[in-house]
């Protein structure tokens, strides 16, 4: 089996980059991985029609769980975004780019809500095992 070795490291360990290039190389690495990010959140157009990404995730029983746990004014904002987009792609329209979602605003406002989920069902499934 062949075994993956990062160029860089082995850079840093053979005493062919010094710490401070290393550095900048992580740095520039991670500058470039946020501008894919960006462009791939803009290229995926539900932020046009003002969803964020938990919006888009598909309703599963653990993610019907998790939106039930939801406060409810988070709830209500997501209906609305959820409301809204329906009425959008039904015009076959999309927002004024100043109302799109940006990607520094999209908050995964679900996220921790579907790790308690999941984490209680594996948590029950081990118990049963048993």
């Amino acid at each position: 089996m062949v075994q993956y070795q990062n160029p860089l490291s082995h850079q840093l360990r053979n005493g062919g980059m010094s710490l401070k290039e290393w550095q900048t190389a992580l740095a520039a690495t991670g500058r470039l991985l946020v501008g894919f990010r960006k462009w791939y959140y803009n290229a995926a157009g539900f932020n046009k029609i003002g969803l964020m990404r938990d919006d888009t995730i598909h309703e599963d029983g653990d993610v019907k769980e998790a939106l039930r746990r939801l406060p409810e004014k988070v709830y209500n904002d997501r209906m609305f975004r959820l409301k809204r987009a329906l009425d959008l792609s039904m015009k076959q329209a999309v927002l004024p780019k100043e109302q799109w979602t940006q990607y520094e605003e999209d908050v995964h406002y679900l996220e921790p809500y579907l790790e308690e989920v999941i984490r209680e069902r594996k948590e029950v499934e081990e118990w049963s095992k048993k």
